[in-house]
């Protein structure tokens, strides 16, 4: 069922020319993981850091729940599956590792989804998310990488996630000093899974000339960036919680100079640092190794910096201002 459904979709693909893919492959692109933890630390930042917090966490515990699934059911990518399937080449360069569930959907989930899922947000921004959540997972069809179980069950899991990290976040509110508690239990969880992908067996397949149609410890590479985000999410939140208390009660211009700063700083480590990272450690676990490092600087080192500098900036006011009273 699920291939005659990508069939059909594909015939119309090819049938009405290239207005609906150009459309859908960009609509798609908003569900891709590292727009998504972009967009997500801009509003931890800059706009409120307790949605922040509540995307972030939702979106690692989604990234550790796909890693998991994915090196379990070890599900070949469509055109693996049946050869009469012919994704977009666009949208199959960046549809790595296995297929079910779907990354894009969880991660839609996980951000317009959790947004739409919110307490207190404007209909019309609740309407668009739910809209965007939609438009991504059908996106994940119609360009032939995913099969609507794929996208179906993954953004099902990915609201609930959302939604149980939603009740957590409620329940810290009543019980505040279990965050260090809250935090082992998302970091031993992720350890686990990582011990998980790396000793479990994969299947080996192969096609007809006497290759391997799909190396499964090469695929589980996702889940082990997953337990590197969510290890960085709970390591940092936790610092951040105790010691750095950064507030989002500030100014639209400093608002923006926040996510200036958070962005080029994201950037040097992303485009330069981890790269390094790579070069030395070209392994599972430098890839654990690189993503802890990119969230554990966005939810803590990065809202240091802004505190230092603001409080920085405030005591050179307040000292030009006693000089010109002089």
């Amino acid at each position: 069922m699920d291939i005659t459904i990508l069939l059909g979709l594909q015939s119309f693909r090819e049938g009405v020319g290239s207005i609906f893919t150009e459309f859908l492959n960009k609509v798609t692109w908003f569900g891709d993981m590292n727009i998504v933890i972009v967009l997500i630390a801009i509003i931890y930042w800059s706009i409120s850091k307790e949605t922040g917090t509540y995307l972030l966490m939702g979106w690692s515990g989604n990234r550790i729940v796909n890693g998991f699934l994915k090196v379990t059911a070890c599900v070949y990518r469509p055109w693996i599956r049946d050869p009469r399937i012919i994704p977009n080449a666009e949208a199959k360069e960046l549809a790595t590792g296995y297929s079910f569930p779907s990354g894009h959907s969880m991660n839609a989930a996980s951000l317009y989804g959790g947004i739409g899922m919110k307490k207190g947000v404007h209909k019309v921004i609740r309407i668009i998310m739910w809209i965007m959540v939609v438009l991504i997972i059908f996106s994940r069809n119609f360009l032939g990488v995913h099969t609507p179980q794929d996208v179906l069950v993954g953004v099902v899991l990915g609201l609930i996630v959302m939604l149980l990290t939603g009740k957590l976040l409620e329940w810290l509110k009543k019980h505040p000093k279990m965050d260090l508690l809250v935090a082992g239990v998302g970091i031993a969880i992720a350890i686990a899974v990582a011990i998980y992908a790396s000793v479990k067996s994969y299947p080996v397949d192969y096609d007809a000339e006497g290759k391997i149609l799909v190396d499964g410890h090469k695929m589980a590479q996702d889940t082990f960036k997953a337990v590197g985000w969510a290890s960085g999410f709970f390591a940092g939140w936790v610092l951040e919680r105790r010691f750095v208390k950064f507030e989002d009660n500030v100014s639209l211009q400093l608002r923006a100079v926040r996510a200036t700063i958070g962005l080029f700083c994201y950037y040097i480590v992303t485009l330069i640092i981890n790269p390094l990272i790579k070069s030395v450690t070209p392994s599972s676990a430098g890839n654990v190794i690189r993503c802890f490092i990119q969230m554990f600087c966005i939810v803590f080192l990065f809202p240091l910096i802004f505190v230092l500098i603001e409080k920085r900036t405030e005591k050179n006011t307040a000292g030009s201002a006693k000089g010109n009273e002089r």
